[in-house]
């Protein structure tokens, strides 16, 4: 039969990749036979060793095996660069993004004595930077650079809290993305260190009002996620000295919850206790510790226990604990309850709740409360008495995002705000008049286009109207074919509000759109509607996502060759399936630090935590809804994915880059897609982790990859 030569026209796509020197194909990935059963059905997984030696299986460390995925991540990672260093336009996206990114950034000050204590990270600096500054105004005075401890830029600043006093602050730094904070204490007149030093992955401190006392919450074993302990600490006392005020349990079902976290009276009496049970519930009790100071007996006493509720937030004055709580009201309300009456666990209803906004937080102020509420997912905030009485509303820039820090003594606070199309600033707030008056604001050195921002609402496929927030620039001919961008995340009671896109700049100025939906399972509605993306409802959240990509096609805003998909973490479950779900509707999926193995996710790192977000495989019921959406186990051979970008750090203590690993290798040996149009990428990140404390540098290359994909993808 004679040869007959075939001829193979070069997409466009195909053709940049080829005139760059790109390689066409991904590395080669080993299949090795692995299977196991749960109830009863068998289940393949040939990637399984991609998990390394931190699979449940393993009988401890194999050097062999994690040389192995060393030297395969290495692999993909060498293959990513060579497809993303080459794109055109790179290093024109990295200049505007270095000037965006290097915006100076201010931190919310918090006041200790007399003086203000803030964070500020400016221009080229790796990491923000602790200051503080005296009421008059003077130069601001450096107390804490990490960027000078550690010229890499991998020591990153977690927190701070000054004494009431102002003598001293407690602050927590961690590593290379790691997240095992350090508590350490220094002088502010001074800056000398003191000896205390508090390991495993401390939280923000709680100090008393006598300045030498704090009670703070660590592991305390920091390789054990669910080691959870409440300490309380005095200056210069070895931290091995410390009376132990509470621990997690260690057996039963709130063995693996997140565990306690303290509330605590400023005078050091009472000692609240928040205790999760899932991610949408806690129970609430408490503790006279002048009580156990005298007879050395820690005696709880309940407030809310077993009731299915939430207590996300508190603070004690006197004898009253003033608690913001879903307990009775999917919208949340606050409660009062009197900690030395006789029946603790009567309440009084301080604030109702509404039917058109959440609470999200409330912070104490001399005899008043500040209640920040979410309304269609922007901020309003406002002022009522301790007896409920409302003393107005707090007046905003405009609609957006805001976080309000105030000071139980003082009728100033601090706020920060943004928008869609202005970046974070900094607002001082006279709590009295109940205005704002901008303080510190950053100085774009680049020019960003006016923006449009248009809230709208779509049907999900059960019918649930669901918002959406759509923006572009401003004159933007909207003709169906315009490179867009959808957002979501879906999950944990964590809402989606207005922010400044920074990174997505130039995006937005070349004529991209970028679209942020609401989705089921966040917080924007209440506790009803994060439990309506939940366990067997998980699938609502990705109709949603599905649905707000069909509505930008109805609308007229792209068509699927033009629409891209972006998600991290929960969000990266969510992009995963969806473009195992519906891989036709989308030509580009950015998948961050995701969870993709949904029926072995539990196993590792802090994963249990979120078995009631969830579920579990190990139970008979929810491993089938598991299994019908675990994206990493619906890859089929012979489909058309998108073009996929995977990420993960390899110092993440969230989410295991295993998922991101396994994912990658089976979209590529699945995927019908010519790998030089469509490729399937992965980028486990060395030095980070879950996306805390990126310096500067490694933000900057994380967006240029971002951008730039998305760009060539879907044609800017």
């Amino acid at each position: 039969m004679p040869y007959t030569a075939r001829v193979r026209t070069l997409t466009p796509l195909a053709a940049l990749v080829i005139a760059l020197n790109v390689h066409a194909t991904p590395p080669d990935t080993e299949k090795r036979p692995y299977t196991y059963t749960l109830h009863g059905v068998s289940v393949e997984d040939p990637y399984h060793w991609l998990e390394g030696s931190d699979a449940p299986e393993s009988e401890g460390p194999d050097p062999a095996l994690d040389a192995a995925v060393g030297e395969w991540t290495d692999a993909q990672n060498a293959y990513t660069r060579s497809v993303l260093d080459a794109l055109p336009n790179r290093a024109e996206f990295a200049a505007e993004l270095s000037s965006l990114l290097s915006l100076d950034a201010w931190g919310i000050p918090r006041i200790g004595g007399e003086s203000l204590f803030y964070s500020l990270r400016r221009g080229g600096q790796a990491q923000p930077v602790l200051y503080t500054q005296a009421p008059d105004d003077a130069e601001a005075r450096v107390l804490l650079d990490v960027n000078a401890l550690d010229p890499t830029g991998l020591l990153a600043l977690d927190w701070f809290r000054p004494s009431p006093d102002g003598r001293y602050v407690a602050f927590g730094t961690y590593h290379s993305g790691d997240e095992n904070t350090t508590a350490r204490v220094l002088e502010t007149a001074t800056g000398r260190w003191l000896d205390d030093e508090i390991p495993g992955r401390v939280d923000a401190v709680e100090w008393l009002d006598d300045g030498r006392t704090f009670v703070v919450r660590r592991l305390s074993d920091p390789e054990n996620p669910y080691s959870g302990q409440i300490l309380l600490h005095e200056l210069g006392r070895d931290v091995a000295d410390d009376p132990v005020l509470f621990e997690q349990y260690t057996d039963g079902p709130l063995a693996t919850t997140w565990g306690p976290y303290p509330l605590v009276s400023r005078d050091g009496r009472w000692l609240v206790i928040i205790y999760y049970t899932g991610t949408d519930s806690n129970d609430l009790w408490y503790y006279d510790l002048d009580a156990w100071r005298e007879t050395g007996e820690l005696t709880r006493r309940d407030l809310l226990v077993g009731v299915g509720a939430l207590t996300e937030d508190g603070f004690i004055v006197g004898d009253k604990l003033y608690a913001l709580t879903t307990y009775g009201a999917s919208n949340k309300r606050v409660l009062a309850f009197d900690l030395a009456s006789d029946t603790p666990a009567e309440f009084d209803e301080v604030i109702p709740a509404r039917d058109d906004a959440v609470i999200v937080d409330i912070e104490p102020a001399p005899g008043r409360i500040v209640v920040d509420y979410l309304a269609d997912a922007y901020t309003r905030l406002e002022v009522f008495g301790l007896d409920g009485r409302p003393l107005g509303e707090i007046e905003l820039p405009g609609i957006g995002s805001a976080s309000i820090v105030t000071h139980p003594d003082r009728s100033i606070a601090w706020l920060s705000f943004e928008t869609f199309s202005a970046p974070r600033a900094i607002y001082r707030v006279d709590l009295d008049a109940r205005r704002t008056t901008p303080w510190r604001q950053p100085e774009l050195g680049i020019e960003t286009p006016d923006v449009t921002v248009r809230q709208v609402r779509y049907r999900s496929y059960d019918g649930t109207e669901v918002p959406m927030f759509l923006v572009h620039r401003t004159g933007l001919e909207l003709d169906g074919d315009n490179p867009t961008i959808l957002y979501g995340y879906g999950g944990f009671d964590i809402s989606m509000t207005p922010e400044f896109l920074a990174a997505w700049q130039p995006w937005l100025s070349r004529g991209g759109v970028y679209a942020i939906a609401n989705l089921r399972g966040g917080g924007e509605y209440g506790a009803d509607w994060h439990r309506a993306g939940m366990l067997e409802r998980k699938q609502n959240v990705f109709d949603d996502f599905h649905a707000a990509a069909e509505y930008l096609i109805e609308q007229g805003y792209t068509r699927p060759e033009r629409l891209g998909i972006r998600g991290g973490s929960n969000g990266g479950l969510l992009t995963g399936a969806a473009i195992t779900q519906r891989p036709e509707l989308f030509s580009a999926a950015i998948v961050q630090v995701p969870l993709l193995d949904m029926l072995r996710y539990q196993h590792f790192l802090m994963a249990r935590y979120w078995v009631p977000e969830y579920g579990s495989a190990e139970h008979p019921d929810q491993f089938e809804f598991l299994r019908a959406y675990s994206p990493y186990h619906n890859v089929r051979p012979g489909t058309r994915y998108p073009a996929t970008l995977l990420t993960a750090g390899e110092n993440d203590r969230r989410v295991h880059p295993l998922h991101a690993r396994k994912m990658a290798a089976a979209l590529q040996a699945a995927t019908s897609a010519d790998p030089a149009e469509k490729p399937i990428l992965l980028w486990v990140d060395r030095e980070t982790g879950h996306g805390q404390g990126k310096p500067l540098e490694i933000r900057i290359r994380e967006a240029t990859d971002l951008l730039v994909f998305m760009a060539w993808q879907l044609g800017l």
